[in-house]
């Protein structure tokens, strides 16, 4: 198949850039899939000051370093957008929204997430006339002006007081009683501090009022139910976040009720060779240097997941003889003395076996695919179809009678 690949990542932002960098460096042919401007989110901070080695940057200066340093590898980029996958197979095949179909040995899904919307009337119409979602983008097209923000979480109060050094003020919608916001302690301190902000309780936004731009909002008080408008040249929403997922529904991938994507330590998903970096996975931390670190660990795992499928390939699938694939851990005596036994049997008499040695403290995917839960172990394959396994015994007999 034309356009292949040993290492797909999808998604350009600072978890995927971070594994190009790694598989780039590895010498993996890899490609990254990004249906926007590279750097994802993070081109819309305006300051960076908490990503190691940098006292301040912008986000598109730092997406620009890890863009160009990936290229530096041979990184190859593709301006598309993802609309299905098939994953069930040891090529995994990707097809994009302009028609390509793409395939790959790894895939590493680093997608991101987007702003959640609440889709009521005018936000959508008047988005970029008036209605935004980052703060750090758009907030100094409102001097001067006045601004509602919808939210209480730490986004939204955070944002809000950005926007103050603009605004004229910043007008919060929020859903509880008077004084509870869902923010940390001290940023709810400083928000009630700051002469700009100002806070309607219990309510909710029902529309975006203006023809053109935006004049206004409509909101209901949740206890009396009345609703009134207010005037504001600028809402800004900060509901939480969406996880870029909708793609992989009918993929076999596993995908919580959320739209996260499950990973282990190796970012692992359910499914072998297909990787999770960034803010559509399940984590802790959503910020640059987490993602980065995802994209690196993913990249790592994802090529030693390909030394470990190039190997079994070459050794075993295209193997003459019936090859017994002997499972072992270099730090368990019992496994070394029983792999010296086999070699001893196997060897002679001209029997016509090949003996394949799998570390399992390292290749880890091969001791998982055949379920070996104990070393040693050896499992007989004639063209990598499973024949057998032998019982491990040290007894030379009994294992010179399971290979004849």
């Amino acid at each position: 198949m034309a356009n292949t690949y040993d290492l797909i990542i999808i998604g350009g932002g600072p978890g995927g850039l971070s594994a190009a960098i790694y598989g780039g460096r590895a010498k993996l042919k890899t490609l990254v899939i990004n249906k926007g401007t590279i750097g994802g989110l993070v081109n819309t901070t305006r300051e960076i000051v908490n990503y190691p080695g940098y006292v301040h940057i912008s986000g598109p200066d730092l997406m620009k370093d890890f863009h160009n340093h990936a290229q530096s590898f041979g990184v190859e980029f593709l301006k598309d957008e993802v609309v299905n996958v098939d994953l069930s197979h040891e090529e995994k095949v990707i097809f994009t929204k302009k028609g390509k179909m793409l395939s790959g040995k790894a895939v590493i899904i680093a997608c991101g997430s987007e702003p959640r919307l609440l889709n009521i009337p005018g936000e959508k119409r008047l988005r970029g006339s008036g209605v935004a979602y980052c703060a750090t983008c758009d907030a100094e097209f409102f001097a001067g002006e006045e601004v509602v923000v919808v939210g209480s979480g730490d986004q939204a109060i955070e944002e809000g007081m950005y926007i103050t050094k603009f605004a004229r003020k910043v007008t919060v919608l929020v859903l509880h009683d008077q004084g509870v916001l869902d923010c940390n302690k001290v940023s709810a301190e400083r928000a009630f501090n700051n002469e700009k902000m100002e806070f309607i309780w219990n309510s909710t936004i029902e529309e975006v009022l203006g023809k053109d731009q935006v004049a206004g909002v409509k909101i209901k008080n949740l206890k009396t139910g009345n609703s009134t408008e207010l005037a504001c040249q600028g809402v800004f929403f900060f509901v939480g976040m969406l996880p870029s997922t909708k793609f992989l529904q009918e993929s076999g991938l596993k995908i919580d009720a959320k739209g996260y994507i499950p990973v282990n330590e190796l970012m692992e998903t359910n499914l072998e060779g297909v990787y999770a970096a960034g803010d559509n996975r399940t984590k802790y931390l959503r910020q640059v240097v987490s993602s980065a670190g995802d994209g690196a660990t993913a990249a790592v795992a994802a090529e030693r997941y390909l030394e470990e499928l190039n190997v079994f390939n070459n050794s075993v699938l295209q193997s003459e003889k019936d090859v017994l694939l002997l499972f072992e851990n270099a730090l368990v005596n019992e496994s070394l003395e029983f792999g010296t036994l086999l070699a001893e049997v196997a060897g002679g008499e001209g029997r016509n076996y090949k003996i394949v040695k799998v570390d399992t403290a390292t290749k880890k995917n091969l001791a998982q695919k055949y379920e070996i839960q104990a070393v040693p172990a050896v499992v007989v394959l004639n063209k990598g179809k499973e024949i057998k396994r032998l019982v491990c015994s040290m007894d030379k007999e009994q294992l010179r009678a399971q290979l004849g």
